[in-house]
């Protein structure tokens, strides 16, 4: 099958058939997802790598990996400065056990809070109103996911490590009692209370499918065995027989990662697989560590407007509906206004992606990370093989928007990239399937460097439309400052600020080739492209985040939309071509473009190759 249609067919089954038989559990617990969040610009944080705004917390070997999570870190490790070159190894790689990239999860930045209370003003001059943070949780990896404790800030991003271990210690992980305030939680405080003073809100990523093995509960169950009052939170398939030499110590891990074992499900439905929804629920003791942690965050000393606007749930498809139902009522209890989104991403990698409808209802999450709609996009905007017009982008637009509610569809948050995928500009300058073979260990032919100009040029396309259509648009941090970088890891750079000096970076990246070496830095011209974006939306807020939209045209790679709320009518031209087309305007009406601020005096509207325009109808 020919790659243009292929992408078709890819794109009417992005999601599984819509499940009629699906039905709301419990009608007094179905709610519409708060205002805000149809009104707000998503920025995505990964602090580890945003921002080392105080090195005397930096990461140490003891805050790090220990031996029981399958990597020993180096007697010589220390943190890698920020700005040296991402191909280049370090003097404690492992080389001759470990290839680049088991190497690369060893390394640290020393990104804390610190540098985002130092950032604040930053993202607010850019127009971000809601910042989604992945997980804080205490853990030893860099990414969070394997959490060490799920109640506290990461010791390392706090101003006193050493201090926080002590408070940690001395209290009983399973007794809310007895928790306490570490510097590093209060600091989390204070991050919310700075943001909150800027008009922006704050969600908080978390997995409450699996932990680490130095999560608490796993190292009494690893040492006490069948006498282990945690044995019931993991799920065991055989403890270890002291009477045998042998180790029969088995038990589940997330996709059979041994370093995340997953957490019980109970009346879980028999059979069931991930990318599907099941029904079910976590172990009741798990399940209420669970909500202590929630609430904790939520409203902290039981004050809601110090708290969290939200959370951000991962890997939802793992964990049953039963949980996520009861979930909803518990964090809407205290606060009816709290934005649950859901990562709901792939039923079969990397040709189909989940239905989302299931888990936007109204009785689970109010959102979830849309990638559904970025796919398409991607192939409408970019030039790859999988190519699609106008007619087909509009098309599929209007299958992911038509399964769910309107409101649903508006507070969706619409991504572009994040901490598990291409970074946008290197998803553009690819031309092969999305998120499939995506960085240079699984294709040494994939650009992982710095893209020609004409990618440039179709994702700033590609940002008019996000920032024009349905939904909330999301900004992966370091995107905005032109970064590039393949699926993760690469996509998890340390953020190219300005005020940093960069090593230029390899080309070939890992290939064995002759090096070439292409500047590293802060794109100011991008970056200014964005602040248009946001300052387009900001300024325009009440159309765009909940107008109408009517499609005018879509013809070729022409496409044309009207946003209409009220007496405002906003139009939107975008040339997805490589030549010049001509779009009229209704002679009857007035336009003055939104961008440049000036009248259309003309009633032909010229838009060069891969150029748009944004049109106020007065």
């Amino acid at each position: 099958m020919k790659p243009f249609y292929l992408c078709l067919l890819l794109i009417l089954i992005l999601a599984s058939c819509h499940d009629s038989s699906h039905k709301n559990h419990d009608n007094a617990s179905v709610s519409s997802p708060p205002q805000w969040a149809k009104d707000v610009i998503w920025y995505q944080i990964f602090v580890e790598r945003f921002n080392n705004g105080d090195p005397t917390n930096d990461p140490t070997p003891e805050t790090m990996y220990a031996s029981s999570n399958f990597i020993d870190t180096p007697e010589n490790w220390s943190v890698t400065p920020w700005t040296q070159e991402w191909y280049q190894d370090e003097e404690w790689a492992q080389k001759d056990v470990q290839d680049f990239y088991a190497n690369l999860q060893l390394r640290r930045y020393g990104g804390d809070l610190q540098g985002v209370l130092n950032k604040l003003d930053y993202l607010k001059e850019l127009g971000i109103t809601a910042i989604y943070f992945n997980p804080l949780n205490d853990a030893p990896s860099l990414h969070k996911y394997d959490a060490r404790n799920f109640r506290h800030i990461d010791v390392t991003f706090g101003p006193d490590p050493r201090g926080d271990m002590e408070i940690i210690a001395s209290e009983i992980p399973d007794d809310p009692t007895t928790w306490k305030w570490t510097a590093a939680d209060k600091m989390f405080l204070q991050v919310i209370e700075e943001a909150h003073k800027r008009n922006i809100k704050v969600v908080l990523d978390y997995s409450w499918n699996h932990t680490g093995v130095e999560f608490w509960a796993w190292k009494d169950v690893v040492k006490n065995q069948e006498q282990s009052k945690y044995k019931d939170w993991y799920i065991i398939n055989s403890f270890d027989d002291p009477a045998t030499e042998e180790n029969e110590f088995n038990y589940e891990g997330w996709l059979n990662i041994q370093s995340l074992p997953a957490l019980k499900k109970v009346g879980a439905t028999e059979g069931h697989r991930p990318g599907h929804p099941y029904e079910g629920d976590l172990h009741p003791e798990v399940k209420k560590h669970v909500f202590a942690v929630t609430k904790r965050w939520l409203a902290p000393d039981g004050e809601v407007s110090k708290g969290l606007d939200g959370y951000r749930l991962d890997v939802a498809d793992h964990i049953p509906m039963g949980f996520w139902r009861d979930y909803r009522k518990y964090v809407k209890s205290i606060n009816p206004e709290a934005y649950l989104v859901g990562e709901i991403w792939w039923e079969e990698w990397p040709e189909k992606m989940m239905n989302p409808v299931p888990y936007v209802s109204g009785d689970v999450f109010d959102a979830v990370m849309h990638y559904q709609v970025y796919r398409p996009a991607r192939c409408f905007f970019a030039k790859n093989d999988y190519q699609i017009d106008a007619k087909q982008f509009v098309d599929s637009l209007k299958y992911q928007w038509g399964r769910i509610s309107e409101e649903t569809a508006q507070a969706m948050m619409n991504v572009a990239a994040t901490h598990d995928s291409p970074r946008l500009l290197t998803s553009f300058a690819n031309k092969g399937k999305y998120k499939y073979r995506a960085k240079p260990s699984d294709d040494p032919d994939y650009i992982t460097s710095k893209p020609n100009e004409d990618t440039y040029q179709r994702v700033k396309l590609y940002l008019m439309h996000q920032f024009t259509s349905v939904g909330a648009p999301q900004i992966w941090n370091g995107d905005e400052f032109g970064m590039w970088g393949g699926d993760d890891p690469d996509c998890r750079k340390p953020l190219w600020w300005p005020e940093y000096q960069f090593n230029p970076e390899n080309k070939n990246n890992i290939q064995d080739k002759e090096k070439e070496y292409v500047e590293v830095c802060f794109n100011e011209e991008l970056y200014a492209y964005y602040k248009q974006m946001t300052d387009l939306r900001n300024k325009n807020i009440d159309v765009f985040a909940e107008g109408s939209i009517e499609f005018v045209k879509a013809e070729g790679k022409l496409l044309a939309y009207l946003r209409k709320l009220n007496d405002t009518e906003v139009l939107v031209v975008l040339n997805a071509g490589e030549e010049s087309v001509t779009y009229n305007l209704q002679p009857s009406k007035t336009y003055k473009d939104l961008i440049k601020g000036v009248k259309v005096s003309r009633n032909e509207l010229v838009l060069e190759a891969l150029s748009g325009k944004v049109l106020l109808v007065e």
